[in-house]
Order: C-alpha cells, then structure tokens, then sequence
C-alpha cells in the first residue's frame, strides 16, 4: 500500500511540475502577444501622426482613394463603405481631389466591390471617367501596395472609418505614397458593428507590421494600369 501511495505522490509531483511550466510558458506567450500588439499599434499610430485631418483641413491630393468593405447581395454599399463614399464625393466636388480610385474585393461574379462603389458615386454626380476601379484590393495593404505598384499613386488622401484611417494612412505612407486621411464617423450608430470592427484594429495592426516587415507582395500584381493617368490628364 505505502509503494503505491509513493508512486501517486511521484506521479502527482511530476504532473504539477509539467503544469507549473505549461502555465509559466502560457503566460510568457501572453505577454509576448501582448507586447507585440501593443507595439504594433504604436507603430501605426507614428506612422500616421501627423497625417490625418478633418474633412475642412485635408491638403489637397490628386486622388482620393476610397478603401472598400460589404456590399448587400442587392449591390447596394453598406452605411460603412457610404459613409467612406460620402466624403470622397464632397472632396471631389469641392476640387480637393481630382479622381476617384476605388478599391475593393471582387472575389467572384456574384461579389463585386468596385463596381457597386463607382456606381455609388457616379449616380450622385461624380462623371464616370473620374472614378477609377480596383478590383484586386483584397485587404488594406495590398490596396496600398497597388495604387502604387500598379496605378502609380504617388499622393493620395485616403478615406475610410475613422478607427481604421491610421492604419490605412501608416500602409500607404511605408508603401511609398505621401499619403493623409480622412475618417468617417456617421457609421458610429451602428455601435455593435463599430464596436467589432474598431477592436479586430488591435489584430489587423499586428498583421500590417507583418506585411510591411516581410515586404510581401500583394495577391495580384501585373502591368501598370493607366487609368488614374487617364482620369486626372482628361480635366
């Protein structure tokens, strides 16, 4: 009886001994993830110190670049990617900016971004042949990466929600475009959908520092695309 209460006890000691480095190895990858989100998100912020304004006191740009985000099945914009229309559209008529490039996810026939965006703007006045698609802009960096790569954007204002602008604004800015910002707040009602997107920003701000540092190249590269030449040669 004695041999197997001393076999439990050594068995009992070796598991508490495997749980304290479990725990201690947790907690050591906590503060890791932590530490690196915490950088990540001062880093972003660095980047677009500086660089974001209000609508009245944004420097004037050649184009604006309108980030995309959900459409309906109906292919009307969401009141998120409306909002980021919105101000896109009072910049243009206000001569802030002199084209439109909008860029989205057109990840199959029935989804289509882009389109739903230029249709969008077009309908509320802004001519057609200023407005430019992008239809390969899968996520933030790579629609930073190709209005640079591809469609030759040297200087932009960028626009999308508010709580994502530093980071879109710090993307393009480490990409190679003198970028600044505009950020919309009317989505602010919806507060349950604010609320997810504005805290998924600590994660994204993790995966931009990735994608900058590693240098990856966007899903889709090809040849240059003259359509912002077009638009802001064609007064």
């Amino acid at each position: 009886m004695r041999g197997r209460f001393r076999a439990l006890n050594r068995w009992c000691g070796t598991h508490r001994r495997l749980l304290r480095r479990v725990l201690l190895v947790a907690a050591v990858g906590v503060l890791l993830l932590a530490g690196g989100v915490v950088g990540s998100a001062a880093w972003i912020r660095g980047g677009a110190d500086g660089h974001v304004f209000t609508e009245a006191e944004v420097p004037d740009a050649p184009v604006a670049l309108v980030l995309g985000t959900k459409v309906g099945p109906d292919g009307i914009p969401s009141a998120f990617l409306a909002g980021r229309l919105e101000i896109a559209r009072r910049l243009f008529d206000a001569g802030k900016v002199r084209a439109i490039l909008v860029s989205g996810d057109n990840m199959n026939a029935d989804y289509n971004e882009p389109d739903a965006m230029r249709r969008w703007l077009v309908d509320r006045g802004v001519p057609e042949r200023k407005v430019v698609l992008d239809y390969a802009g899968f996520d933030t960096y790579d629609s930073c990466a190709r209005a640079k790569r591809i469609f030759g954007v040297d200087r932009a204002t960028v626009v999308t929600q508010s709580f994502h602008l530093p980071r879109a604004v710090s993307l393009c800015r480490h990409l190679g475009i003198d970028a600044n910002g505009v950020g919309d707040d009317t989505a602010r009602r919806y507060a349950q959908r604010w609320w997810i997107s504005s805290t998924r920003e600590y994660a994204a701000c993790v995966k931009a520092a990735v994608d900058v540092l590693s240098g990856r190249d966007p899903v889709h590269l090809g040849r240059h695309e003259t359509g912002v030449d077009d638009a802001l040669r064609d007064g």
